[in-house]
C-alpha cells in the first residue's frame, strides 16, 4: 500500500490514463476527483461491501415465511395471506 499526503489542487496518476486529483480538504472530509477511462469501474468501497453482502443473503434459502417476517409482515396462518397492522386481510 502506497501512502501519499497531497494538498487540494495536487494530483497523483496511475498507470498512463488514471489521475485523482485533490479538490479540496475541510477538516475530515476531502473531494477527490478521478479521471478515468470510461471501462474503468470507479465504486465506492462500502457499495462493493453492501453488493457482496446482498449476493450472499440472496444465495441463502430461507422459507417464505421468514423472509416475510425480515419485512414486518405478518402471515394468516388459515389463509396464508398477509394481513395489515389492523389484522385485516389483504
Amino acid at each position: 500500500m502506497l501512502i501519499l499526503q497531497r494538498r487540494a489542487g495536487e494530483s497523483v496518476v496511475i498507470g498512463e490514463n488514471i489521475t485523482v486529483s485533490v479538490l479540496s480538504v475541510d477538516g475530515m472530509r476531502v473531494r477527490l476527483a478521478i479521471s478515468a477511462p470510461e471501462d474503468v469501474p470507479i465504486l465506492r468501497d462500502e457499495l462493493i461491501t453492501a453488493a457482496t453482502a446482498n449476493r450472499e443473503s440472496a444465495q441463502e434459502e430461507a422459507a417464505p415465511t421468514a423472509l416475510l417476517s425480515l419485512l414486518g409482515g405478518v402471515l394468516d396462518g388459515r389463509k396464508g395471506k398477509p394481513k395489515d397492522p389492523e389484522g385485516k386481510e389483504e
